[in-house]
């Protein structure tokens, strides 16, 4: 049974007039009277009754009326508490370069639709991210990745994310029209803390393609990361946003390199049995380019 039929049979038993009730509600006055023809349909009573002009309730319609007030007291409260639970916290886990350089603008649309949110973020490796999320210690998560798949996770393809072998325009790599994996030998990496997919699976093809190559600094700063290679301290192989504002000052440079064996995605992952609020539904439509 629809709740509104018990607020309308409430109002009509105040104004004890179906006229009154329908103007107070803004409905037509047929539709009040359909409404209340089926609340006495599914009791198999009748809880109004005429005197003349006048109308008064039953003794069923009495009783009744204690449950609807009931009801309608709890589905009221209901609203209450999940209104609050709205203006609550929104956790999102993710690695620091789509923290950084990939959320910000994402995050300002939200706001503006649920400023009474206050969101959360918890900056990882992807590994923690990942945990986080099926621990129930974030909402969402956001990763770097190729196509990702877990069991317990539902992931959602953002989009592809392109990572560039920077340097200093001053490194003799930035002269060459191609770089090829051979090119890479001897080469200092300043590269992002253990356990960076992007900076594994880069490593794990040097290997493979037997190219030897020295880690001259590790750091977890993707700034720090930026500047060693403004000042000629080594190459990085990074994601493309990162670096926007310096290839677009020429302080850096994009070398002339690459690789289909290195696809990434931006993705965003939550769990399969996570219940979706609205500020979620909407965060999640937002990133996924589905957001009205």
């Amino acid at each position: 049974m629809d709740i509104q039929y018990f607020l309308t049979f409430r109002e009509v038993a105040k104004w004890q007039n179906f006229t009154k009730a329908a103007e107070k509600l803004g409905y037509a006055q047929s539709s009040v009277t359909t409404q209340i023809q089926r609340l006495e349909q599914e009791y198999g009573t009748v809880i109004f009754e005429r005197y003349g002009r006048k109308m008064r309730l039953t003794q069923s319609g009495e009783e009744l009326l204690k449950y609807a007030n009931q009801l309608v007291s709890i589905y009221q409260e209901s609203k209450e508490v999940i209104a609050l639970q709205e203006r609550g916290n929104l956790s999102i886990s993710t690695i620091e370069t789509l923290a950084a350089f990939f959320l910000p603008r994402y995050l300002q649309e939200f706001r503006q639709a649920f400023s009474n949110i206050h969101v959360s973020l918890e900056p990882g490796v992807e590994e923690r991210v990942i945990q986080a999320v099926k621990d129930g210690d974030a909402d969402m998560g956001l990763i770097l990745d190729p196509p990702f798949t877990d069991p317990e996770l539902n992931s959602i393809l953002i989009r592809p994310e392109e990572l560039v072998l920077v340097a200093s325009p001053s490194h003799p790599l930035s002269r060459l029209q191609q770089v090829e994996w051979a090119d890479l030998n001897s080469q200092s990496l300043v590269v992002t803390e253990q356990g960076c997919t992007y900076r594994g699976s880069f490593e794990r093809v040097l290997k493979a393609r037997q190219v030897q190559y020295q880690l001259a600094y590790e750091l977890g700063s993707m700034e720090a990361i930026k500047q060693c290679v403004v000042y000629g301290l080594g190459i990085a192989f990074i994601p493309k946003i990162t670096v926007m504002s310096e290839l677009e000052r020429g302080s850096l440079c994009t070398l002339a390199f690459s690789s289909t064996e290195l696809c990434f995605y931006t993705q965003l992952i939550y769990h399969k049995k996570k219940r979706i609020t609205p500020s979620m539904k909407y965060l999640i439509e937002l990133l996924s380019g589905r957001a009205m």
